[in-house]
C-alpha cells in the first residue's frame, strides 16, 4: 500500500486543513505554534505521513478531545493490516479465546514465542514504518500465554528450527533459553521432531490447531505471506492427523530440553 492510499491518514490531512482553514491560520503560523516546520504541516495535510506526537499537539492546540489521535491510530491500524498475512485478523481473534493450541514449527519459532530479536530479526525484511509496530504487536500478543487461565499449548518443533541462526547466535541463544523457560511452564508441552526422522508429517509447513471448549477445532496455515484459517470439519480433520502423525516422531519432554540446551551451548 502506498503512503497516500491510506484513507485514515488521508482523512487525517482533510481534517487538519479544515481546522488551520477555520482558525485563519497559515501553514507557517501553525507550524511556529506547534514548534515544527511549515514542511511537516503540508506533508500531514497532503495524508503523505503524521505522527503520534503531532496528533497530540494538535488535539492540544484545536482543544479537540482526542480527535485527532483518534485518526492517527486508525491510521496506524490499517498501516498493520496491510503487512498481516490475508487471515491472521481473523486467526487472531479466535486464538484470544481458544482454550487450547497445538502449534508446529517447520521453519521458524511461532510469533507467540518468539523473543523481541529474533522477532525483530524475522519481521525487518519488512519495509516500512509500521515494522516497528508489528513487533510490539507480536511481543504484546505473548501475554495471553501467562493471563489467568492460560490455554493449554502443545508445541512441537521440527529440529531444524533449533539450528537456523536468526539474526546471530547471540540472539539465537536467547531464544532457545526463551523456549527452555517456556517448555517448564505447567501449562505447556514442548517437544523436538529430530532430524534424524527424516521425512514426517510436519514438513508440509507450519500450522495451528485451536481447541475450544463448545465449539469445533480450527486449524490456521502460513506461507510465503499468506494465512489461511480452515473451518472445514475435513480440513481441520486433516491437520490433527498430520498432528499426532508427527508427534509420534517427536522427542519426550526432557530429551527435547536437552536437546535445546545442547544447540544453545553450540552457538
Amino acid at each position: 500500500m502506498a503512503e497516500i492510499d491510506n484513507p485514515a491518514r488521508v482523512f487525517f490531512g482533510t481534517e487538519l486543513r479544515r481546522k488551520r482553514d477555520e482558525s485563519r491560520l497559515t501553514g507557517k503560523e501553525l507550524a511556529d505554534t506547534l514548534g515544527c516546520t511549515p514542511q511537516w504541516i503540508s506533508t500531514m495535510e497532503s495524508g503523505r505521513k503524521i505522527s503520534e506526537q503531532s496528533a497530540h499537539d494538535l488535539d492540544t492546540f484545536f482543544k479537540l478531545d482526542g480527535h485527532f489521535h483518534r485518526l492517527w491510530k486508525l491510521a496506524k491500524d490499517i498501516e498493520l493490516q496491510t503487512v498481516l498475512p490475508p487471515g491472521f485478523s481473523e486467526y487472531e481473534a479466535q486464538e484470544k479465546r481458544a482454550t487450547s493450541y497445538r502449534i508446529f514449527c517447520a521453519l521458524l519459532v511461532n510469533g507467540l514465542f518468539q523473543t523481541k530479536d529474533y522477532a525483530r530479526s524475522v519481521l525487518g525484511a519488512l519495509e516500512g514504518s509500521s515494522t516497528s509496530d508489528l513487533i510490539e504487536k507480536r511481543i504484546e500478543r505473548q501475554a495471553i500465554l501467562t493471563r489467568d487461565a492460560p490455554p493449554r499449548t502443545w508445541l512441537a518443533l521440527d529440529e531444524g528450527v533449533l539450528h537456523r541462526i536468526v539474526g546471530s547466535p547471540e540472539i539465537m541463544r536467547e531464544q532457545l533459553q526463551s523456549l527452555i523457560d517456556t517448555s517448564e511452564r505447567p501449562n505447556t508441552m514442548l517437544q523436538v521432531v529430530p532430524n534424524r526422522v527424516g521425512y514426517h508429517a510436519g514438513l508440509g509447513g507450519s500450522f495451528t490447531i485451536l481447541g475450544f471448549d463448545d465449539d469445533p477445532d480450527i486449524a490456521y496455515t502460513e506461507s510465503a505471506g499468506e494465512g489461511l484459517l480452515i473451518e472445514r470439519p475435513a480440513r481441520v480433520k486433516d491437520k490433527v492427523v498430520r498432528w499426532d502423525l508427527l508427534r509420534g516422531y517427536a522427542l519426550p519432554v526432557e530429551e527435547s530440553r536437552a536437546m535445546i540446551r545442547t544447540v544453545m551451548e553450540s552457538l
